[in-house]
């Protein structure tokens, strides 16, 4: 759940980051979001999830 939570976040601030700059229309924002809801319905969402959790892991276990 924390992972998820930091994900989020990470992925909300880096969309505003885009937003400000140009990079990223609120039309793609929008379409990025939409996609990511309607992953979440499907079968894949526990795939994808844990593809998310064993990369954290392995970002995680790294040291400088």
């Amino acid at each position: 759940m924390a992972i998820s939570i930091s994900v989020v976040l990470l992925l909300l601030v880096l969309a505003v980051i885009f937003i400000r700059s140009g990079g990223l229309k609120i039309s793609h924002a929008l379409v990025c979001l939409l996609l990511g809801f309607y992953l979440a319905g499907t079968n894949m969402a526990p795939t994808i999830q844990s593809g998310l959790t064993a990369t954290a892991d392995i970002v995680g276990s790294l040291r400088p």
